[in-house]
This record gives structure tokens, C-alpha cells and sequence, in this order.
């Protein structure tokens, strides 16, 4: 096979996976999400096979304790959160009216400094943003309790992704090994060297990570509710699931739980301690979590996951959110790599004047 037919041979590889992605978007998520759980998992299936164990009994003990685990989260955090998620759409609208209510002031101070014309346009401006938020708010709370493909990705989730998530993971190294047996013969210690690049990348970031966002999550949802800020395991546990984002979930946390801590407490002292957890927990982050837990040599740096979340977002919903974070560490592996060979090329190697042009450029 000539170099032009095995481009056009991955090049319509490639084409077909990327089609066939789009065409089962909205039937991928459990698949996906048991794919993700069985690769969390393979190093302590390894672990328990070096430990004596098949593979099969450790994959059993493995998925058993998983499964064990995050229903009995589910079955304590899921009634606190329904319950907080239904106070606060039916407290939107005072909500809405204390915002009301707080601006008057403002607007009464205006009043006597611009025209009244000026001040009706804020005040219709502002009636207009919180009418807006507050259709915005009930239409994502209706899709999500009322929608019907929710439900069926709920419960996709909750039967099919434990199950493809043990045969995966029992299977694991099989597929790897059948995997590798079908690579080019000619470059198969290429793939494998960077194929273990990609694995790393992964590692460190997505096992990493998803540590880091379960802890800020705990921390922040445990110590807004102990200040007694509204809703404030809800706000935390998210804040701290998005905090994959980089700077994200920081942001929105301590925007959404600042305004909720103006409109509820009428001292200053829990408002300064709602500024505080975010503070303490952004410094625990940035000097502590993410250093101990995912490193410095994942080589995903926080513009290239933004982007790379918000394109798979897009293009296949949240599966391509899932799918984002390796997509994107194959492509930095094979960029870095591709860059490599770039430097070590002629092409970037070969002084002026080499093949016959002078230092200006022009042939000698």
C-alpha cells in the first residue's frame, strides 16, 4: 500500500468513526460513560490481579463496590437536592422581587441626576433581564423534569452503563492486546509509544480531576450549608462538578452564592464568609489539589479544554462534552509529536542558501 492510499485509508476511517458518532449521538451516553468507568477502574482490577484474583472475580468485586458506592451517594444526596431544586423554582419570583426592590433605590437616586426617560429605559432594561432569567430558569427546570429523552438517558445510565462498564473492564486487557495486534507492522512501536503518551495525558488529568472536582464539590456544598446560605449544597456540589472547567466553576459558584448571600443575610459577616470559602478553596486548588493530584505535565493547557469542551458540546451534546477531554489529549500527544518531527526534519533543519537560494531568498 502506497503512502497516498493508507492517507486516504485513515482518512476515511476517521470520516466513518466521526459519522458514526453524530448519527448515534443520542444513544452513545451510557456506552461512553461505561467506557470512561471501566478505564477509571482497569488499575484497580490490575491491582487486585497481582494480588492473586482473577480477572473476572476482580472485575466483579471492583463493579459490585462501585455500584454499591454510588447508589448509597445517590440515595442520601439525591432527596436533598430534589427538595432544594423545588424550593428554589418556587422562590425564583421573590427572588426577582427583591431584586426589584433593591434597584428602586438606585433608580430613586438616578432620578434626580438624569432624565426621567433614561430612568424608565433602566428600569425597563432591568424588568426585562429578571423576566428574561426567570424564563430561562423555568424552561431548563421544565426540560429537565419534564423531558422525556432525560428520562431515557437517566435510565439508560442507571441500567446499561454498569453493565457495559463490567464486561469492558473485564475484558480490558484482551481488547488492548487485540487492539495492538492489528497496528501496522511498520509503525507499530510509534503508535504504541504515543498511544502510551495519550494514556498518561489521561490519566493525569481525567483520574486526577475528577478527584479534584469530588473534593471541592464536598468542601464547597458542606460549608455554604454550615453558613446557612440557601441552597447551598446544590450550588456547591455543581460549582465543584464544573470545576473541570478551568476557573468555570469557580466563577459561577461564587457569582450565583454571592448574590444569593446580598438578597438573604442583612449583616455583612456571612457574606464576607461566603467570599471566603471560595477564596480558600481556589488557593487550595491552584497550590495544593490540582499540583498533588493531576500535575504539571498533562500537557492540557486550560484554553485547549475550554475549547475542546465547548466544540464536543456542540457538535454531539453532552456525549462530546464526555468525549472532549480525550479527544483532545490525542490530538495534543499527536500535535507535540508531529511538532517533534517537524524540528528534527530538514525542512526546519536546513540552513539558507542549502539548496541553492542565498540568504535573500533567491536562487544563486
Amino acid at each position: 500500500m502506497t503512502r497516498r492510499q493508507q492517507l486516504w485509508f485513515w482518512l476515511t476511517a476517521f470520516a466513518v468513526v466521526v459519522a458514526a458518532l453524530y448519527l448515534w449521538r443520542d444513544i452513545l451516553l451510557p456506552f461512553i460513560a461505561g467506557m470512561a468507568v471501566a478505564y477509571f477502574l482497569d488499575p484497580a482490577a490490575d491491582r487486585l490481579e497481582k494480588w492473586g484474583c482473577s480477572r473476572a472475580v476482580a472485575t466483579s468485586i471492583i463493579t459490585g463496590a462501585f455500584v454499591v458506592v454510588v447508589v448509597a451517594v445517590l440515595l442520601l444526596i439525591l432527596p436533598v437536592l430534589h427538595s432544594q431544586i423545588v424550593q428554589f423554582a418556587e422562590r425564583v419570583p421573590t427572588y426577582a422581587e427583591m431584586v426589584r426592590e433593591s434597584i428602586g433605590p438606585l433608580l430613586g437616586t438616578l432620578r434626580g441626576r438624569v432624565s426621567p426617560e433614561v430612568v424608565e429605559r433602566l428600569r425597563d432594561v432591568a424588568s426585562g433581564f429578571v423576566g428574561g432569567a426567570i424564563g430561562w430558569i423555568s424552561r431548563v427546570l421544565g426540560s429537565i423534569w419534564g423531558g422525556g429523552m432525560a428520562l431515557f438517558h437517566l435510565l439508560s445510565l442507571i441500567v446499561i452503563t454498569p453493565v457495559v462498564a463490567f464486561y469492558l473492564l473485564r475484558d480490558w486487557d484482551r481488547m488492548i492486546a487485540k487492539i495492538d495486534s492489528w497496528l501496522p507492522k511498520a509503525h507499530a512501536q510509534v503508535i504504541r509509544e504515543q498511544a502510551a503518551l495519550v494514556d498518561r495525558t489521561l490519566a493525569g488529568f481525567a483520574r486526577g480531576q475528577a478527584l479534584v472536582c469530588l473534593i471541592l464539590g464536598a468542601y464547597y456544598g458542606i460549608a455554604l450549608t454550615l453558613i446557612g446560605l440557601d441552597f447551598g449544597l446544590i450550588i456547591g456540589l455543581g460549582a465543584g462538578l464544573i470545576s473541570f472547567i478551568p476557573f468555570v466553576g469557580s466563577i459561577i459558584g461564587f457569582a450565583v452564592s454571592l448574590g444569593l448571600a446580598f438578597l438573604q443575610f442583612s449583616e455583612w459577616l456571612p457574606v464576607a464568609l461566603v467570599a471566603a470559602v471560595f477564596i480558600v478553596g481556589q488557593v487550595a486548588e491552584g497550590y495544593f489539589l490540582t499540583p498533588k493530584l493531576v500535575g504539571d505535565r498533562v500537557g492540557l493547557h486550560p484554553v485547549w479544554i475550554i475549547f475542546a469542551l465547548l466544540a464536543g458540546g456542540v457538535l454531539l451534546g453532552f456525549v462530546g462534552v464526555l468525549l472532549a477531554i480525550p479527544v483532545a489529549a490525542v490530538v495534543g500527544v499527536l500535535a507535540r509529536f508531529g511538532l517533534d518531527r517537524y524540528l528534527a526534519s530538514r525542512l526546519y533543519q536546513r540552513r539558507p542558501g542549502a539548496s541553492g537560494t542565498d540568504e535573500t531568498g533567491q536562487i544563486g
